[in-house]
């Protein structure tokens, strides 16, 4: 268990489990966010994102978070793990809401320093519209690498504890 990808809508919890993992396996974590979004929150260009995912997604060991659904073929066929964060809309609403607060005026820490905490009306219906819109492509996905990849779906709050918990007692993924 070298390379973990984790994936899910925004405010799914992704970076937190994320950092829980790396932090009990001792595998490095790539926030994804951190490197797409340049300062003042410019995108990355395709081909130098491509690059970068190519490249990270290549080391030995990792633990990645982030959707970017344009390059998921390539994580999903390095990754050993996918934990997909299939969490109910209205606690990835109220995430997004509360981190918007509790980051008002800063950044959070998996973001680009220069990115400050930020919320409109177009990112709250690209949560809403998650689960109709791009969770659909994402089953397909995992039901195609179901049979070579260990694929975990987390879908409530509790699961993710449970999960963190069997990782402590265990040492494992399960």
């Amino acid at each position: 268990m070298n390379r973990i990808l984790v994936i899910g809508s925004a405010g799914s919890g992704k970076s937190t489990l994320s950092q829980r993992i790396g932090e009990r396996l001792q595998l490095p974590v790539i926030h994804l966010d951190k490197y797409f979004w340049k300062p003042n929150w410019i995108p990355t260009p395709n081909d130098e994102w491509d690059r970068f995912v190519m490249e990270a997604a290549n080391r030995e060991r990792w633990i990645m978070d982030g959707n970017y659904s344009r390059t998921l073929d390539l994580r999903l066929k390095r990754a050993d793990v996918v934990l997909f964060l299939d969490m109910p809309r209205w606690l990835c609403l109220y995430r997004i809401f509360k981190r918007r607060i509790r980051y008002h005026g800063t950044t959070r820490p998996d973001l680009n320093e220069e990115c400050p905490e930020k919320l409109d009306w177009e990112f709250v219906k690209w949560v809403w519209n998650y689960k109709k819109r791009s969770r659909p492509n994402v089953i397909d996905k995992l039901d195609s690498v179901r049979d070579q990849k260990k694929v975990i779906i987390v879908k409530t709050r509790r699961q993710a504890k449970e999960l963190i918990k069997r990782l402590k007692e265990k040492g494992e993924l399960s």
